[in-house]
């Protein structure tokens, strides 16, 4: 078998014959969707980020907007995200009607620099302008500094929502990434490659009963069932009867998919230990070289959805070179992420490249090298002597 003509992406899903099984025995149940089967994968989710309150959506995205929502986000509103994440965490904002802006990140470990949010924060109490949410990414899969941005939270009056969306499985000082002890939400996603997989897919966690009541109404179009919870009392003896009483739509998660992310979840930590492996391997290949992995301290557990490697390129062209080469070996990389400020949307809403100077180091010389459950030594290999190949003959 030659490596060389296989197609090797940056990441892919992994499904077992066991996932097939568990999601044939929901295509064979009398519930399909709105079934016990949704609820027992919120109710091992909860159990494992260790949250009080776990609610499955059809996406991250989804959740990150009712979680918006739910916190009261509106028109006039100002909602504060990093620089380096996918478009969703700040999108969000923007579907409410409220404004964004960015903070830049820090250089060892590419996320929300605490610094540089502190300095922004204390200029925006001055001119009035203070956020009312927080969305800080844990990018790649390491934990943000949440205990420093909560205590900020407290000083400032901001809510937190945790973008998680690479981090099921994370944690920093024993504290589980989703356990909201820092935020208000924590949202997963569950899309085709991330940790584990619904197909598409996500959550929200919290440990507030009020919230948790909240997004459960958003996500079915604002209606309850619940007789308890009615607002026209008259109607409770109606066994047909249910109410609409917010603005919401169907943002629900099936049980064929939660059947698929609840056989996932049952082989998450069994499949972080192999990603952890896989990762120390890659530093293995690569260290003493002018490449740099991200920063991970003794304290933190990563669930490495991601693997970034930084190097000094001269300029974009090289970069694009370098991608080019590795394609012709089958090897295809990717750029997590393209900085959200850069989007020909976001450059319309007047975001200027000069305000993010880190976030600018980071673009032009990060690349994400393949990293899934499937990859064996030998591919991993073949991947970094093709890397260095590359610059070795542009010496």
């Amino acid at each position: 078998m030659k490596i060389k003509n296989q197609i090797i992406p940056y990441s892919r899903q992994t499904i077992t014959n066991q996932d097939i099984k568990e999601v044939n025995k929901v295509l064979k149940s009398d519930f399909i969707t709105q079934g016990p089967i949704n609820k027992k994968f919120e109710n091992e989710i909860s159990k494992f980020v260790k949250s009080k309150y776990c609610i499955t959506v059809n996406t991250a995205t989804s959740a990150l907007t009712i979680a918006c929502r739910a916190l009261g986000l509106k028109k006039n509103d100002i909602l504060w995200t990093s620089t380096n994440s996918f478009v969703a965490s700040a999108n969000c904002g923007l579907l409410c009607g409220a404004k964004v802006d960015f903070i830049d990140i820090n250089l060892d470990d590419y996320n929300i620099s605490v610094e540089k949010l502190e300095k922004k924060l204390l200029h925006a109490k001055k001119i009035n302008k203070l956020p009312k949410i927080l969305v800080p990414v844990h990018f790649a899969g390491q934990p943000c500094e949440m205990e420093k941005i909560y205590k900020l939270s407290k000083k400032y009056k901001f809510k937190i929502i945790e973008d998680a969306s690479h981090a099921l499985g994370s944690s920093k000082k024993n504290i589980m990434v989703g356990s909201c002890k820092h935020s208000d939400f924590t949202v997963f996603s569950f899309q085709a490659v991330k940790v584990i997989t619904t197909g598409e897919g996500g959550c929200l966690t919290t440990n507030n009963k009020k919230l948790y009541e909240k997004v459960k109404l958003l996500r079915t179009h604002g209606i309850t069932k619940d007789k308890k919870l009615f607002i026209n009392k008259e109607c409770k003896s109606q066994p047909w009867y249910y109410e609409q009483q917010v603005l919401g739509t169907n943002y629900r998660l099936s049980d064929i998919n939660s059947a698929l992310g609840l056989s996932q979840l049952k082989n998450l930590k069994k499949n972080l230990i192999k990603r952890e492996k896989l990762v120390k391997h890659y530093y293995a290949l690569i260290k003493n070289t002018n490449f740099k992995f991200v920063k991970i301290p003794p304290n933190i557990k990563s669930a490495h959805h991601l693997l970034p490697l930084f190097y000094n390129f001269k300029d974009f062209s090289e970069k694009v070179n370098f991608f080019n080469y590795l394609r012709k070996k089958n090897i295809f990389l990717q750029v997590h992420y393209i900085p959200i400020y850069k989007h020909p949307y976001y450059k319309m809403l007047g975001f200027k490249s000069k305000n993010y100077q880190n976030t600018e180091i980071y673009y032009k010389n990060i690349f994400s090298i393949p990293l899934f459950l499937t990859l064996n030594k030998t591919k991993q290999i073949f991947i970094t002597n093709q890397i260095m190949k590359f610059f070795q003959k542009r010496k």
